[in-house]
């Protein structure tokens, strides 16, 4: 099996794999159920569809297909309820955070490549105070994942190139963008996946059980993996073969 470097740079997903928004896009989906004189769906319910975006909200919570006439309607319901509340509950996943802190003081690049709109992901980053190199949102470009096209430009804005990058997410589409743009695949379990979906499936070159896991594994910068290799939890993400 072939090894897979340390990264030059780190780019991430936004939702489900850098910061934790569930708390705060579940909040949106059930004033857009009260809106409607129905009762709130349970937190773990709305957790899984969260990565799929605002549409995959609004049918999970009034069953309306994204082509029904009364989708966009609700659609816009739920999201101006977020943007009003985007950063209440929302933080980066633990040990993340204090990992960035220690990428960032090195003046290592790092980026976030997102398909949120910029209309909610640019105040997000500001709030929690994230200073990433690059911020690529879905209306920046023609194209958004899993096209490479925003991952390339995020590497181009970070000076360092794809192949250098690890792209970490927690959805197929990171997955299948990571690898047109060349860059290693990491995907992580702790995210937004539905419960009938196997995140080990997905064509990634590294998965990761959990945030721990995958800190312990970019270790500074200093790890080497084995490629194919399921890191499950914290404990086996130490035992991912280093050199």
């Amino acid at each position: 099996m072939t090894s897979i470097a340390a990264p030059e740079a780190v780019l991430f997903d936004l939702d489900g794999t850098l910061v934790d928004t569930a708390p705060d896009l579940a909040a949106a989906t059930n004033v857009l159920r009260r809106h409607h004189g129905l009762v709130p769906l349970p937190f773990e319910v709305i957790r899984g569809q969260v990565s799929n975006g605002g549409s995959a909200l609004v049918t999970l919570a009034l069953g309306l297909a994204a082509d029904h006439p009364d989708h966009g309607a609700a659609r816009t319901i739920l999201l101006d309820a977020y943007e009003q509340a985007l950063a209440t509950h929302s933080r980066v996943f633990a040990p993340l955070d204090t990992w960035l802190d220690d990428w960032h003081r090195e003046k290592r690049p790092w980026g976030i490549v997102t398909n949120k709109p910029r209309r909610y992901a640019a105040p997000l980053v500001e709030i929690l105070g994230l200073q990433p190199g690059a911020l690529l949102c879905a209306d920046d470009l023609p194209t958004k994942k899993p096209a490479p096209e925003p991952l390339w430009e995020a590497a181009r804005q970070l000076n360092t190139t794809p192949k250098a990058c690890w792209y970490v997410g927690d959805h197929v589409r990171d997955m299948e963008a990571a690898r047109a743009a060349g860059m290693t695949a990491v995907a992580v379990g702790y995210g937004y996946i539905a419960e009938e979906e196997d995140y080990r499936q997905w064509p990634a070159d590294v998965w990761f059980d959990d945030c721990a896991a995958l800190v312990d594994a970019l270790g500074g910068g200093k790890a080497r993996m084995t490629a194919g290799a399921a890191a499950t939890g914290a404990a086996a993400g130490r035992r991912l073969s280093r050199r």
